[in-house]
């Protein structure tokens, strides 16, 4: 259900990018900021990094469609992009690991604590999936509403996760968004 997943995509970065400025000034806070002074400044880098490419997009679909029209002969493009940003992701993850000064052992358990939460909200979305009917049937099969549920709860924009470990937190943080990049890819 590409439609679907592509609507609770977009929301849920929305939402994100809405709670993010408020917890992060609670979960770190810092001596010479004030809460809204932190909310203000994440709000400031987290928002352009979300919306801007949405209205970009559609900027570009409405304004250009010349430009649309050669962007869709493309239809790999999206693809070569995503790995682009995977290798990127990865690339971020390794040299935090090679530069931490972490145990192996809470490596490891960072490790296997992502790999728990991946493999978590992959069941858990296809579980909720498997009961849920929509109002209209669009979606052919049960086993399809399974599949969108579990991609929507377990795929996660880790870019945005490593990029706000690395901004608001420490780079040790980054190392759990990468590794949880690292083990959604490979379930899918």
């Amino acid at each position: 259900d590409v439609p679907g997943l592509t609507t609770y995509i977009v929301l849920i970065n929305l939402l994100v990018a809405a709670l993010v400025p408020l917890i992060v000034p609670l979960v770190r806070p810092t001596t010479d900021l004030d809460f809204w002074e932190s909310f203000s400044l994440i709000m400031s880098k987290v928002f352009p990094l979300l919306i801007t490419p949405c209205l970009c997009a559609w900027l570009v679909r409405y304004l250009a469609p010349t430009l649309h029209a050669r962007l869709l002969k493309h239809p790999d493009l999206p693809f070569y992009i995503w790995a682009v940003a995977l290798t990127l992701a990865i690339a971020v993850t390794t040299r935090s690991i090679v530069h931490t000064n972490l145990s192996a052992g809470l490596l490891l358990l960072m490790s296997l604590v992502s790999l728990i939460c991946c493999a978590f909200q992959f069941a858990a979305g296809r579980y909720i999936g498997g009961h849920y009917k929509p109002r209209q049937e669009r979606i052919d099969s049960r086993e399809v509403r399974k599949v969108t549920a579990g991609q929507a709860m377990g795929q996660k924009n880790t870019i945005f996760l490593i990029w706000m470990a690395l901004t608001f937190m420490t780079p040790e943080t980054a190392i759990v968004g990468g590794l949880y990049s690292v083990w959604h890819n490979l379930y899918n």
